[in-house]
């Protein structure tokens, strides 16, 4: 393929659907056209842009389907401070801040028993957490802005969708 003009393209989210229309992973559009010029794939929802070789035009995949079924992989999320701040979208948990001095606080603190996990660990930020220090929240003013929990697959994937292909993936993130 002739990548002049092509390389931007190539590189974008392409939302990758099992047979049942199953979100399943993400690749990039140069490997769903592999996919689909290999038969091994159908795009079900192309881009604006088109792909250009020499001799061809392709529809560039915004969501392809491939078609034989494949079981979802039931994978865990990994429990970290780069993984937490993504769930809360970079915000703090108690004022609504987003991006300024931010870390993590126990909901129950680590002295009354609160334990590193999905459900006790929010974003916060530097003024917050030394508000409520090693307090449970109802000694503060402080209260959470929705309780925190463990992402699965479909909120990665949610996450990972940019502004533009999110739209086209609405339906099939179950956005809608």
């Amino acid at each position: 393929m002739n990548n002049r003009g092509n390389g931007q393209v190539l590189g974008q989210e392409v939302l990758v659907l099992n047979k049942a229309y199953e979100p399943l992973d993400v690749c990039n559009v140069k490997r769903a056209i592999v996919m689909v010029l290999l038969e091994k794939a159908e795009i079900v929802v192309e881009m604006e842009r088109v792909i250009r070789s020499v001799t061809n035009v392709f529809p560039a995949p915004s969501v392809i389907r491939i078609h034989r079924y494949i079981s979802p992989v039931k994978e865990s999320v990994v429990l970290n401070k780069k993984n937490i701040f993504r769930r809360d979208n970079y915000t703090c948990q108690y004022c609504g801040k987003k991006n300024s001095d931010l870390t993590i606080d126990h909901v129950v603190p680590r002295v009354k028993g609160g334990k590193d996990s999905w459900n006790n660990l929010v974003t916060a930020c530097q003024r917050c957490n030394n508000t409520k220090g090693d307090k449970d929240l109802s000694n503060t003013d402080l209260t959470l802005r929705k309780q925190p929990k463990k992402p699965n697959k479909i909120h990665r994937l949610r996450k990972f969708a940019g502004k533009k292909a999110k739209e086209k993936w609405r339906p099939f993130l179950f956005f809608e």
